[in-house]
């Protein structure tokens, strides 16, 4: 089972390559889950970048700006990258913040699991009832079960960017998760709630 079709995913990874050599950025939403906690690939791109590469993008593509998200937009070959700025975008947790708490993973700097898991639920509470918000959570699914972030670090940031109610709503995620497992290839019932019962004890404990 796959969210998006071969072709499409191929084509973003590879749009996400050519991007790669023409600018910095720090890579977030789906591709930073999947390069971290290896499965389920993405169709669209999310991305930080600072002003001086946002005006490097403005020169090579049409940018659409999108006031009521706070974000850019530019599409390369139908595929569509969404572009975040400090101190303008809202992620739930201010920018700058993102890029002190990143990692290097296959050349490509992606926020570390912990931070990854802050925005991915953020974009999960604003589109929770659409197919993106289903993909959101089974990439939080993935992200607790294969990248193993440090629940004391999540907690912190949550906390540190007023996010309290992130916490439960991650318990809750996990605790009603059922297609999002199908998703990650996970179908046996035992296993479910074996993992389930894993991921809530480790975040019981902090």
């Amino acid at each position: 089972m796959e969210f998006w079709n071969d072709m499409a995913t191929d084509k973003s990874w590879d749009v996400l390559i050519r991007l790669k050599k023409m600018a910095d950025f720090v890579l977030i939403g789906g591709w930073a889950c999947y390069l971290l906690a290896k499965a389920l690939k993405s169709k669209d791109i999310d991305i930080i970048v600072d002003y001086e590469t946002l005006d490097k993008l403005k020169n090579e593509f049409r940018l659409k700006k999108t006031h009521f998200l706070r974000k850019y937009e530019i599409r390369i070959e139908g595929i569509s990258i969404d572009i975040y700025v400090p101190f303008y975008s809202r992620l739930g947790v201010p920018v700058e913040e993102i890029k002190k708490h990143c990692t290097v993973v296959e050349g490509f700097r992606v926020p570390v699991p912990a931070m990854l898991l802050i925005l991915k639920q953020t974009a999960e509470m604003e589109r929770k009832d659409s197919v993106k918000g289903q993909k959101d959570r089974a990439d939080i699914l993935n992200l607790l079960i294969n990248a193993e972030p440090d629940m004391q670090k999540y907690s912190s940031l949550a906390k540190e960017s007023g996010l309290r109610e992130y916490p439960g709503r991650l318990k809750t995620i996990v605790s009603t998760a059922k297609k999002e497992f199908e998703y990650l290839g996970i179908r046996n019932p035992r296993r479910i709630r074996l993992l389930k019962r894993a991921i809530l004890q480790r975040m019981h404990g902090h």
